[in-house]
């Protein structure tokens, strides 16, 4: 179990239209200027946006893997221990946080292709 920064960078490129913006310690992760992530390279963490359900419950039920990171209107965003997740679990939080934001066609063709959680496998 556990997720390297390099395959976490790695899923994103799974995502449409997903740009990387480096700010000081962080890097910012956008959708059409949006943001739906944070990667923290140093502590091997990332914050994802998720709906303030969705992120009392993921803190309440795996305290060790998550942490509640800030809410903003009705969205609560979570910091996501890479060393804690598997690849999968990881990628369908990373692939729920950029259907929050995305443009509704985007989603709507992506969720064609893609059902939610299922990742492309190359090879």
């Amino acid at each position: 179990m556990g997720v390297s920064v390099d395959e976490f960078l790695e899923m994103l490129d799974e995502l449409p239209g997903v740009k990387l913006s480096h700010g000081g310690d962080w890097i910012g992760i956008k959708v059409r200027d949006k943001g739906f992530g944070y990667l923290w390279e140093k502590t091997e963490t990332v914050g994802l946006k998720a709906t303030i359900e969705e992120q009392l419950a993921m803190v309440a039920e795996r305290p060790e893997v998550f942490e509640a990171q800030f809410t903003a209107g009705r969205f609560g965003w979570v910091v996501v221990h890479l060393d804690r997740i598997d690849a999968d679990e990881l990628f369908e939080l990373v692939a729920e946080a950029w259907c929050l934001t995305a443009p509704r066609p985007m989603v709507a063709e992506f969720e064609a292709t893609h059902p939610i959680g299922q990742r492309v496998q190359s090879g």
